[in-house]
């Protein structure tokens, strides 16, 4: 291991960024660690059909079928793993590390002043030294490689420190910390590479871990197949990730992102070449990220734990699209294209998802779609080029989407609790059977209104003002912008971010639509859980609820650390400043040179408008909705019109099934399989050897009679061909 020449010039070369691989390494030990205790057996043998329970996905049902098929009368818990201390030290304990590790390499990087204009690399060893590709595997510690590492490793280390009160039952509770600290490892290695290659591996590592997650509890089928869908799904993205390398080297020749920005410099502003290679690196951020039409596999990711679907949708594997596409400034600024193409899919993303969201009853499906939702606001805001605005929203997102997935997963963890006691089996995680949680649960139901209160856009949470950034960067680019100036399919760019800006509109008021209703079917109103129940509902331990305090300061006062410049003062665009020395070229390159400018008046009537729509939208919600004449799940009469539509997901997962999954199969049963697997080579080549062997076995038995006439006879007519060809030569 060897720090790169170009690095030991660098100020941050004698403080403790120079131990930054230990960030990486960490998590690494805890999978290794967490994976071999994972190898000795559980306490206690699970029930007979290890399946059982889990056709919701979270980690209670199995419990609650488990504990059934022991019972004898009495409530108990089945006896823990034997390593399970072990593991709830390890697991987040390394987590914990890395983030006090980040944390002082932030504060490092604080020091170094002006000097972070200049990544730091710091080069551990070569990878792959062949000629014209030299990839050495290095770290980049940059202000956007460090806002994302705190952000994975804070955030992670209280999801860790959740999941050992969520999980401490699940007979596979090391093989759960091994995933978990494998997944962060290869999302820390996505940010603090160096290289396309290397962020390449982190993107596939994280795409690896999410089947692992997904598919947790994989003897139940669904969960199974969830896992497989989020693989396959993500295949088709990474392909275009692997076009857009291809394409880069052959042009440029390196893969580092400081050689691609000093090359970058040669391509043609908007022409073909850097569009095409913007557009395939998009296609991969589509997949990872969830964007139309590729996000069909993060609702399904719902069959994992509750923990790892945070984890998933807050911190890590969905955010490292906006992430790629923020590292890329450089080139996207020189596509307005590709740019365009990146808003209006995000925009279309955010619209879509928040339709689907409005009539789910399940309170994971919820958030599973408000997420993909959120993820089309980040996508605009880096599409337009508000690079700082997407990362902003990407980072408060993170506290608030955190805290409403491990808020549910404690009133998951609650509605589980009540059921086994009673021994009941209606589902946990459907908001028809929960309703006036708020008296049994006031912390978690505090925490996640402030968390609603934040993705809704209301003002001074830390959503209001990520959001608002990202709709006044579209507007302000409407003009004086090479993308007021480009063309999207014959369309002038202007109107189409006026279409974005729209669009960005509707998502949040039905964003604050969907929400409310999420917390009024879950919180308030008359409880629908079931009286016995009752007495049983109680707020989940400590080790569960103090993250979810945490990250409800963070959803509270997150906001202020980009404040505007209208409102901010002295404390205003801090992460603005901070971003500027990665981001800040290509920002400036979309608005022409100069800083994106609004009048006063437009600023406030667009903060008006924003805030307006939010509190319309809860206000819509809160007079519409009636949670005292909702019945429960096992009472509700079928949906019809355009709820069921919205309730079946607009039947695009049919469509697929129908246009793609059963023609594939379909050729692969009939031409595949019968026609070349098992007509061609089983029945010509393998099956028709056999056959012609066993035909000269036979003449040749014919031929073995055993009589010396017949021999004889054979022997004359011999003779006399051999003659015959001689005589007639």
């Amino acid at each position: 291991m060897h720090t790169d020449l170009s690095a030991s010039g660098h100020p941050l070369g004698d403080t403790v960024a120079a131990f930054a691989w230990l960030i990486l390494l960490l998590p690494l030990l805890g999978f290794v660690a967490n994976g071999l205790l994972s190898l000795t057996a559980a306490a206690q043998p699970g029930p007979a059909d290890p399946s059982a329970g889990h056709g919701h996905g979270d980690a209670h049902h199995g419990d609650a079928h488990a504990h059934d098929a022991h019972d004898t009368g009495h409530d108990h818990h089945p006896a823990r793993h034997p390593a399970a201390k072990w593991v709830s030290l390890i697991g987040p304990g390394v987590l914990a590390a890395a983030f006090g590790l980040a944390l002082a390499t932030f504060l490092a990087m604080r020091g170094a002043g002006d000097a972070m204009h200049a990544p730091f690399v710091l080069t551990l060893f070569d990878w792959i030294p062949t000629g014209a590709l030299q990839i050495p595997v290095a770290l980049q510690l940059d202000p956007l490689s460090m806002v994302m590492v705190l952000i994975i490793t804070g955030i992670g280390t209280l999801i860790h420190l959740f999941s050992v009160g969520y999980m401490q039952d699940d007979p596979g509770y090391p093989r759960y910390f091994a995933y978990l600290n494998l997944f962060v490892f290869f999302m820390l290695l996505l940010v603090l590479g160096a290289s396309y290659p290397l962020m390449f591996i982190g993107w596939e590592g994280v795409g690896l871990c999410s089947y692992l997650l997904i598919g947790f509890w994989f003897t139940e089928e669904a969960n199974a197949n969830a896992g497989k869908k989020a693989f396959i799904v993500n295949r088709i993205g990474d392909f275009g990730f692997l076009v857009a390398m291809f394409l880069l080297f052959a042009n440029l020749g390196t893969l580092s992102y400081t050689g691609v920005a000093a090359g970058a410099a040669g391509f043609e502003m908007g022409g073909a070449l850097v569009t095409t290679i913007c557009l395939f690196l998009f296609l991969g951020a589509t997949g990872k990220s969830a964007q139309m039409p590729l996000y069909v596999w993060l609702p399904d990711a719902m069959a994992g734990p509750t923990p790892v679907s945070a984890l998933i949708h807050a911190a890590t594997m969905v955010t490292a699209g906006v992430y790629m596409i923020a590292r890329s400034a450089t080139l996207f600024s020189m596509a307005p294209a590709a740019q365009l193409t990146v808003a209006v899919v995000g925009a279309l993303t955010a619209v879509f998802a928040a339709t689907i969201g409005l009539k789910q009853w399940d309170i994971k499906k919820v958030l599973a779609y408000s997420t993909v939702s959120q993820l089309g606001y980040m996508f605009v805001g880096v599409g337009v080029g508000a690079y700082t605005a997407g990362v902003f929203h990407l980072m408060t997102h993170a506290f608030f989407k955190a805290l409403l997935f491990l808020g549910s997963g404690s009133v998951i963890y609650a509605m589980h609790q009540a059921y086994h006691a009673t021994h009941a089996h209606a589902d946990a995680q459907d908001m028809r059977n929960m309703g006036g949680l708020r008296r049994f649960m006031p912390i978690t139901s505090t925490l996640m209104w402030i968390a609603t209160l934040a993705i809704g856009g209301i003002p001074p949470f830390s959503g209001f003002f990520s959001k608002d950034e990202i709709l006044a960067a579209v507007f302000a680019r409407t003009h004086h912008s090479t993308l007021a100036e480009a063309t999207w399919l014959g369309l002038p760019g202007s109107v189409v971010l006026y279409a974005v800006y729209a669009l960005g509109l509707a998502a949040a008021l039905m964003t604050a639509v969907y929400m409310t209703r999420m917390m009024l079917y879950t919180f308030h109103g008359p409880n629908r859980t079931g009286t016995a129940e009752q007495g049983h509902l109680r707020e989940a331990p400590w080790i569960m609820t103090g993250p979810l305090v945490v990250l409800g300061v963070l959803s509270a006062v997150g906001g202020f650390l980009n404040l505007p410049a209208l409102v901010g003062g002295g404390m205003s665009e801090i992460l603005h400043h901070w971003l500027e020395p990665v981001v800040g070229e290509g920002t400036l390159r979309v608005t022409l040179g100069e800083a994106a400018h609004l009048s006063h008046a437009t600023e406030y009537a667009l903060i008006g408008t924003a805030v307006a729509i939010a509190v319309g939208g809860i206000a819509l919600a809160w007079t519409r909705l009636k949670p005292a004449e909702l019945v429960p799940a096992a009472e509700s009469p079928a949906e019809q019109g355009i709820e069921r539509t919205l309730l079946n997901k607009w039947y695009v997962d049919e469509a697929y099934d129908r246009t793609v999954v059963q023609p594939t199969l379909g050729v692969s049963r009939t031409v595949l399989w019968k026609g070349l697997d098992a007509g061609i080579i089983d029945g010509l080549f393998v099956n028709g050897a056999g056959f012609l062997a066993r035909g000269l076995g036979w003449l040749g038995s014919q031929l073995q009679t055993g009589r010396i006439g017949t021999y004889a006879w054979v022997l004359v007519l011999g003779a006399v061909s051999v003659l015959a060809g001689f005589s007639f030569r």
